[in-house]
C-alpha cells in the first residue's frame, strides 16, 4: 500500500472513530465497540440495510456500486420474506459484476427479523441504511446516531410531529459527533435541480410557488387469511398514516421540500382541502385520494400545492417558483425573465442518476474521513411541512406550524408487537375511520 493510501485509510478509521468518541447532551455516547471502526480489509465500509422492500433493495444496490470499498454485512426487517427477496433481488441485479458481488456478506446469522431486528443489525455497522416505512424512522435513526453510525435514511423521514421532534434531537447529536446524514430528498443530487438553484437569483425574490404530485397511485395490498391486525396494516403500510404519513408526507414531500430549498425557509402555516373520491376500499385505510394546500410564508409567499392519486386524471410531478423577475421550470430544468424569455436551460444530457449519486457523495465523504453530510435538520422540516399540510386537509382549518410541531401529535403504536392493536382498527364492516373536515381537530 502507497503512503497515500495508507494515510487515506488511517484517515478513514480515525473518522469513524472520533465520529462514535464525541458525545450529545440529548442521546448518549455509545460504549467503544469493534462495531465503530472500519474492520475487515484496512478500509471496508461496513453496511446494514434496516428495511428491505424495494426501495431498502435499490438502496442497498447504491450503496454496493458506489466505488467504495464497501460491504453488506446485515440485513434486518419485520418480514422474513422481504429480506429472502431483497436478498435475492441485489444478487440478480448485480449477477454479472463479480467484484460487486463480493462486496455482500450476509450469512443466515447476519439476517434478523421482528420489530427488534434493528438492534441486533445496527451495532454491526458503520453506516446504516434506513428503509422500513417512515413511522419507523425516528425510532431507527434515534438508534443509529446513539451508536455512533453515519446514516443514508429515506424520506420523509416522520409521520406525526412527535417523530419530527425525536429527529431533529437526533440530528443535533448527529452534528456532535460529526455523523454524516443523508437524507433521500434526492432532487438535492440531481444535476439539473442543483444547476438551477445555482441560478436562482436570476428570478429575484421567490413570491410565489406551485407544486405538484398528480399520478394514478401506488399499490394495494389485501388483507390475507391468518393476519393480525398489525401484519395486515404493515404489510398494507401506505394506507395508514402511523406507517405512511399519507401519500402527501411520503411522496408530495419531494415537491415541498424543492420550494423550501429554494426559498430558503418553511412554511408557517396552512389551510387546504382534501378527501376521497376514488379511493374508497376497505384495503384503503385511511388516507385521502387527494390534498390541496395553500402554504404561507413568513414573508408573504404563497405555495400552492396538490397531490392527487386518482387513476385517469391529469399526472404531474413537477415545481414552478415565481419571482419578482422571472420563473423557474423545475421540471423542464429552464429559467424565463417575466416576459417569457429563456434565461437558461439545463442540458439534459449532463443529467445524472440523482438516487445513486446521493450514495457516491456520502460514501466518497465516508473513505476520505470527511463529515460533509447533515441532511436530518432539513428532512424534519420537510417532513413537518407535509404533516402541516396533512393536518391542514383532514380538519379544514389554518394550522399554525410552531403549533403543530409543538403539539406532541403521536400517532404511532403503544406496543410493537403482532398482536397488539394498531393506532387505528376497522369497524365491523372492515372499514377505517377517515379524517372529516371541519369535524376533525388537531390544535
Amino acid at each position: 500500500m502507497s503512503n497515500d493510501a495508507k494515510n487515506r485509510s488511517n484517515s478513514r478509521r480515525e473518522f469513524v472513530k472520533q465520529s462514535s468518541l464525541l458525545t450529545g447532551g440529548i442521546i448518549a455516547a455509545p460504549l467503544m465497540s469493534h462495531a465503530n471502526f472500519f474492520s475487515g480489509s484496512d478500509d471496508t465500509i461496513k453496511v446494514v440495510l434496516v428495511g428491505c422492500g424495494g426501495r431498502g433493495t435499490g438502496a442497498a444496490i447504491q450503496a454496493l456500486l458506489s466505488k467504495q470499498n464497501v460491504k453488506l454485512v446485515a440485513m434486518a426487517d419485520a418480514f422474513r420474506d422481504n429480506i429472502d427477496n431483497c436478498y435475492k433481488s441485489i444478487g440478480e441485479e448485480l449477477a454479472d459484476n463479480a467484484a460487486i458481488l463480493a462486496k455482500i456478506d450476509v450469512p443466515e446469522e447476519r439476517k434478523f427479523t421482528g420489530f427488534d431486528g434493528y438492534l441486533k443489525a445496527i451495532p454491526l455497522a458503520d453506516v446504516v441504511i434506513l428503509c422500513t416505512p417512515p413511522g419507523f424512522r425516528p425510532i431507527h435513526f434515534e438508534e443509529a446516531i446513539r451508536q455512533g453510525k453515519h446514516v443514508f435514511m429515506e424520506k420523509p423521514v416522520a409521520v406525526d410531529p412527535a417523530g419530527v421532534q425525536r429527529v431533529l434531537k437526533a440530528a443535533a447529536v448527529a452534528k456532535q459527533k460529526k455523523l454524516n446524514v443523508v437524507v433521500g430528498l434526492q432532487r438535492h443530487y440531481q444535476n439539473s435541480y442543483r444547476e438551477l438553484f445555482k441560478r436562482k437569483d436570476q428570478i429575484g425574490d421567490i413570491t410565489s410557488a406551485q407544486a405538484w404530485w398528480n399520478n394514478d397511485g401506488v399499490w394495494v395490498r389485501g388483507r390475507k387469511a391468518g393476519q393480525t391486525e398489525m401484519e395486515y396494516q404493515m404489510r398494507n403500510w401506505y394506507y395508514f398514516n402511523w406507517l405512511c404519513g399519507d401519500h402527501i408526507t411520503e411522496q408530495h414531500i419531494h415537491n415541498l421540500d424543492v420550494v423550501n430549498w429554494f426559498k430558503g425557509a418553511y412554511p408557517v402555516k396552512a389551510q387546504g382541502m382534501g378527501g376521497r373520491q376514488v379511493r374508497k376500499g376497505k384495503d384503503h385505510g385511511e388516507i385521502f385520494d387527494h390534498h390541496f394546500v395553500e402554504f404561507t410564508y413568513a414573508d408573504g409567499t404563497i405555495l400552492n400545492s396538490q397531490c392527487r392519486h386518482i387513476p385517469g386524471t391529469m399526472s404531474r410531478v413537477d415545481e414552478l417558483l415565481i419571482g419578482t423577475k422571472g420563473k423557474i421550470h423545475c421540471g423542464a430544468g429552464m429559467i424565463a425573465d417575466s416576459k417569457g424569455k429563456t434565461l437558461y436551460k439545463f442540458d439534459s444530457k449532463t443529467e445524472n442518476n440523482p438516487y445513486q449519486t446521493e450514495h457516491d457523495e456520502l460514501f466518497a465523504a465516508i473513505a476520505k474521513g470527511q463529515y460533509k453530510f447533515e441532511d436530518a435538520e432539513n428532512g424534519a422540516y420537510s417532513t413537518m411541512t407535509s404533516i402541516l399540510g396533512r393536518m391542514a386537509t383532514y380538519s379544514g382549518q389554518i394550522i399554525d406550524m410552531d403549533k403543530a410541531l409543538n403539539s406532541g401529535l403521536d400517532i404511532m403504536p403503544k406496543a410493537f408487537a403482532w398482536d397488539a392493536a394498531p393506532p387505528v382498527l376497522p369497524d365491523a364492516d372492515g372499514f377505517y375511520p377517515i379524517a372529516v373536515p371541519g369535524k376533525t381537530k388537531y390544535i
